[in-house]
């Protein structure tokens, strides 16, 4: 498995959509993202997405933002959606992008990474777990739209 890890850039919006529609289908939902969204989100201060590549397929996508922390005191980081294709689920894939945003939030500056996933989802958690987030706390949120 030759896999590579790199920052999303102008151009990849087509890519991101589809990994991001992926995502919702896998839940049985739809998702509103479009690739304006996208050119707005990579261009906002602290949001970044990564993705995974092999032979210049995307085959994977982690997002995450960087914001400053007022009780730390320094920068806090949130995973905020991942997704590997269901065809290349199993390889690694998921380990690999959450290594690679892991390390580039350290290398931020980051003194504390955060995720949700679902309670169902124990995939995920086994995931994350394996990378060394714990459970810390109860994630509550209400939907305004």
């Amino acid at each position: 498995m030759s896999i590579e890890i790199r920052e999303a850039r102008p151009g990849d919006e087509p890519l991101v959509v589809g990994l991001i529609q992926e995502l919702a289908e896998s839940s049985g939902e739809s998702c509103p993202i479009t690739e304006a969204y996208v050119t707005a989100y990579l261009s906002f201060p602290g949001s970044h997405v990564l993705l995974a590549e092999e032979r210049g397929r995307a085959i994977g996508l982690l997002s995450y933002a960087i914001r400053p922390d007022l009780y730390h005191a320094a920068s806090s980081g949130l995973i905020e959606e991942m997704v590997v294709l269901r065809s290349d689920r199993g390889r690694g894939v998921g380990s690999a992008l959450l290594s690679e945003a892991l390390r580039r939030m350290a290398a931020a500056g980051c003194v504390e990474v955060s995720v949700t996933t679902m309670p169902d989802n124990e995939g995920a958690q086994r995931l994350y777990r394996s990378h060394g987030l714990v459970e810390e706390a109860v994630f509550l949120e209400t939907h305004l739209a």
